[in-house]
């Protein structure tokens, strides 16, 4: 049982998948700072001085000044503002894979070339037109004599 789960794991789609769950976790993460910690203080900062990750609805009717006293004391919540931001990561990835495909694609049809055309294994007779092997001397359809190839 274990050679067969070896020898699975081991093929190369699965390698291949592993490796790509690996780079696509850590490419998340980068994601996650850039949208927290690089675009989204300047769109707040347009808007008003607006945190985005502190954006929710109380569902308590307490008044809480922070996202973080709210779930401190265990108060239900809306949070908004951390779906924009878990909206807009998803949006920069789709797009960065969006892109990989389409270069992937643009790639695979460059390398695609046409097979060059099979050589030619029969010939026609010039007296009955009938298709014969291009080495014959003679058709197989009127016998008629034909040039050596």
């Amino acid at each position: 049982m274990f050679r067969a789960f070896r020898e699975f794991v081991m093929r190369g789609n699965v390698l291949d998948l592993a490796v790509a769950v690996i780079i696509g976790a850590a490419f998340n993460k980068i994601v996650t700072s850039m949208v927290n910690d690089i675009l989204m203080p300047p769109i707040g900062l347009l808007l008003g001085k607006m945190d985005f990750s502190n954006l929710f609805v109380n569902l308590s009717g307490t008044p809480y000044n922070s996202l973080a006293e709210a779930k401190l004391a265990g108060v239900p919540t809306i949070n908004y503002g951390l779906f924009v931001n878990a909206f807009i990561d998803f949006i920069i990835v789709a797009f960065v894979i969006f892109l990989l495909v389409r270069g992937v694609s643009k790639m695979m049809q460059k390398v695609k070339t046409t097979p060059p055309p099979a050589a030619a294994i029969t010939k026609e007779c010039p007296y009955c037109l009938s298709s014969i092997p291009i080495k014959a001397v003679r058709c197989a359809h009127c016998t008629s004599e034909l040039k050596a190839a």
